[in-house]
């Protein structure tokens, strides 16, 4: 029997992040996405410590419980790759296993190509494995979406986060219910005049796999902050030019650690990857293991689809060893 869950705190590069962690043996860490915390893996943790692995999901840098550094540029791609790195060295480990969803899928993926030595293997939920470096990619997504792309309108700062903060439950329940209500993908637009949550309908009652009681505990994380309770996970998106500057140098690079990518066929991303996209993007993989598309899956891949997202990244671990 695996003990329970454990919880703590730990300061990597000036920054204390919360900590959720269960089981012993070699190091697997989790990155979640947006609007999300440590408790979107909730189900990947007893099958993995079970399995002989050290599992351990980080609330990242101004997400939930851990802190919020209040400079917009403090949440760079390099600076969430440094988290990652020192915190694999600060939990007494010379290398990990690193997966991410959504947002965090970008960092495992740029934790992979920029630090391989760190990384055992790498596995990317719903995100595929963008470019690091290349051009602003704003600029391409106001001419592929407009200006109510939801990406754009995340970069006014305070505008998105007083309408997600007026009431967190009410946000994180539409936003992970409603941003795809007919399941079909779709890129994510405010439409002139409207505000976000107008875009996500609430719903009529909850998905079965989220629950009243989810909802209270990414209610709970998400209070820590107060009003600024989405800010610090915006301020990753106030970011995305400034990545593309930042590692201007590494344009091109590969990541070339075993990679497993795992996504849903519902999922909104597949609106802005296109499959011949996906395809170049997947070639950024030499060692890829598997590419699972899951059918009936939206973007919430691994509280969706808990099974078979465990069985996956169990086949791709035990590869590993």
């Amino acid at each position: 029997m695996n003990e329970a869950i454990k919880h703590s705190e730990i300061e990597v590069n000036g920054v204390r992040l919360h900590l959720a962690e269960q089981g012993e043996g070699p190091l697997v860490l989790l990155l979640h996405g947006f609007p999300e915390s440590w408790y979107s893996w909730r189900h990947q943790f007893a099958p993995l410590a079970a399995a002989g692995y050290r599992v351990v999901a980080p609330d990242q840098r101004g997400y939930a419980r851990s802190a919020q550094p209040a400079a917009v540029d403090a949440y760079t791609l390099l600076h969430l790759v440094g988290d990652v790195t020192a915190l694999i060295r600060a939990l007494g480990a010379e290398r990990a296993v690193v997966v991410g969803h959504d947002w965090g899928a970008p960092v495992a993926w740029a934790t992979a190509a920029l630090r391989p030595d760190l990384v055992r293997g790498v596995a990317g939920l719903s995100v595929p494995p963008l470019p690091v470096g290349g051009p602003p990619p704003l600029t391409a997504a106001r001419e592929n979406w407009g200006e109510g792309f939801y990406q754009l309108y995340f970069q006014e700062p305070g505008r998105a986060d007083a309408e997600l903060a007026a009431d967190v439950r009410t946000s994180l329940r539409r936003i992970l219910c409603g941003i795809q209500p007919d399941g079909k993908p779709r890129a994510w637009i405010v439409p002139e005049g409207k505000k976000l949550l107008d875009t996500v309908p609430e719903p009529e009652r909850l998905p079965a796999w989220l629950t009243e009681a989810d909802l209270d505990a990414f209610e709970a994380d998400y209070a820590t902050h107060g009003e600024r309770a989405f800010t610090g996970g915006l301020n990753w998106y106030r970011n995305l030019d400034r990545n593309a500057e930042l590692l201007a140098a590494f344009a091109g690079v590969t990541v070339d650690v075993p990679a497993l990518y795992v996504a849903g066929e519902q999922d909104l991303v597949n609106a802005m990857v296109p499959p011949e996209a996906l395809a170049y993007l997947l070639g950024r993989l030499p060692r890829l293991h598997r590419h699972v598309r899951l059918p009936d899956t939206g973007h919430w891949t691994q509280q969706e689809r808990p099974a078979e997202v465990n069985e996956a990244l169990l086949d791709f671990l035990k590869s590993l060893d």
